[in-house]
């Protein structure tokens, strides 16, 4: 998800159950829904345990004020200080790692588009060039429609 959209998350938007978490009016005032892997949701759980947040999900300084864009890139900062990444990143290379991610992992790129909230499939097709697919042997659909007996 987009930096912005992550500090807009309110508690209400995940969704244990679905195991998903609602994006609601972000960028072209679009609502998606995003997979929750079973490891983000055990670090929500604690997380929310812990920190209390009363409507937002990530609180800011003010009451009942969500988290600024600044404080997140603070975050990500500090966290990468802790880390053996010299490589320049940033917020926002996050979702890109994502987006490659989900190409890697053979998620068809229609797929993608959608997670990430793009209006046009030329924005995601960048993402083809940066993947790391391996090559699969061009074959005949006939030989995969027809099962053999």
């Amino acid at each position: 998800m987009r930096s912005c959209e992550a500090i807009n998350l309110k508690i209400a938007d995940i969704d244990f159950e679905r195991k998903a978490i609602h994006i609601k009016q972000s960028k072209y005032k679009k609502d998606r829904m995003l997979p929750l892997s079973d490891y983000m949701a055990k670090g929500l759980r604690q997380y929310l345990a812990v920190e209390h947040p009363q409507t937002w999900l990530f609180n800011g300084k003010e009451p009942n004020g969500s988290y600024s864009s600044k404080a997140m890139s603070w975050a990500f900062r500090e966290a990468l200080k802790k880390t053996s990444i010299t490589k320049e990143v940033s917020v926002h290379s996050l979702r890109h790692s994502y987006a490659t991610h989900l190409i890697e992992d053979g998620l068809n790129i229609v797929t993608v588009k959608e997670l990430l909230g793009h209006a046009k499939i030329e924005t995601t097709m960048v993402y083809l060039h940066v993947a790391q697919c391996p090559l699969v042997q061009a074959h005949s659909p006939l030989d995969t429609l027809y099962v053999q007996r």
